[in-house]
């Protein structure tokens, strides 16, 4: 990578917000090149503000922000120094968006709500960005609602790797729920497993889901449920109560996202979950991690050769798998 990077000269730039500047480091790591020097910080009033400290007339440009929690401060964050890069001049402006915070709220599935994926992603066009680099998505469609090429990585291939070194024996993918089924069955057709999907059902006047059935043969197998998002956990954890019922020897989870808000970390470490597999999309604090059974994979390599390609204008979709 070394050497496609110095034949690609020294137009590259790689900047950073506060929300994961581990991950950005990561990235410039892998890459060999130094991070941009920017300053993003906060007036008493809680306004944002930011400052690019260095010429960025003519380059191309990569911002690395993910919009985590908190989430409104973050993507505030992204559009201002999209703004500044674009009034700067910079030739091209990519945003790697690691995390994409709003992604669930992607459609009209009440009354007189917004469509608040597709409002953030008009944000991030107007504010500047000419491109988006995104990892896992919480739905594919998402794409569509930006106005600029979109390209959608997957933590698939870091996970699938190193499960297959954990050589769990009769192994079942099990997606919690039916819109995950495409994501579940690209991990067991890889890891050469079965597959197992949740039904869940809401019920009551508190519109609470709740998981009725188990479809697919999971009793007396290993299973990992694989999801994009946990976020308070409730759903991960009654899907693993449900197959304790059907009498699954151990479970394990893949999440990419680990949001982990209000009771989550407590949800995890009182289930009977084996471990977690996750990613470094969203920062996570030690104690969270040791808690909730929680091993970190590094999507740095990955994010490193997409923003490589995509400096250097070649093909990017053998990344997509």
């Amino acid at each position: 990578m070394s050497e496609r990077l110095t034949a690609a000269g020294e137009d590259l730039k790689l900047f950073s917000g506060n929300s994961n500047p581990v991950l950005a480091a990561q990235i410039c790591g892998t890459l060999g090149i130094a991070p941009g020097r920017i300053q993003v910080t906060q007036f008493a009033d809680g306004e944002s503000y930011c400052q690019i400290q260095e010429n960025v007339r003519g380059k191309d440009v990569f911002v690395i922000q993910s919009t985590c929690p908190p989430v409104n401060h973050n993507l505030m964050e992204l559009l201002l120094m999209l703004d500044a890069f674009k009034r700067a001049s910079a030739a091209r402006i990519t945003a790697v968006i690691p995390y994409y915070g709003y992604a669930r709220q992607d459609r009209k599935d009440k009354p007189r709500v917004p469509i608040s994926a597709k409002l953030v992603a008009d944000l991030i066009t107007a504010a500047g960005a000419d491109r988006v680099l995104a990892l896992d998505l919480h739905a594919a469609p998402i794409q569509a609602f930006f106005d600029v090429p979109v390209d959608h990585l997957f933590a698939a291939p870091v996970m699938v790797e190193h499960v297959s070194k954990l050589r769990l024996p009769r192994l079942t993918i099990v997606s919690p729920d039916a819109g995950g089924v495409e994501r579940a069955r690209a991990f067991a057709k890889r890891l050469d497993a079965g597959l197992a999907i949740m039904d869940k059902r809401r019920e009551g006047a508190e519109n609470v889901a709740k998981i009725m059935h188990v479809i697919g043969d999971v009793e007396g197998r290993t299973v990992l449920i694989v999801d994009d998002i946990a976020d308070t956990a409730g759903t991960l954890v009654e899907t693993v109560e449900a197959l304790r019922g059907k009498g699954v020897q151990e479970i394990y989870a893949c999440i990419t996202h680990p949001i982990l808000s209000g009771p989550a970390t407590k949800r995890l470490a009182a289930s009977s979950l084996k471990k977690i597999l996750t990613t470094n999309t969203v920062p996570l604090t030690d104690e969270k991690r040791q808690a909730a059974r929680l091993e970190v994979l590094s999507v740095a390599g990955l994010l490193a050769e997409a923003i490589l390609r995509i400096h250097q204008n070649s093909s990017v979709s053998s990344l997509f798998v």
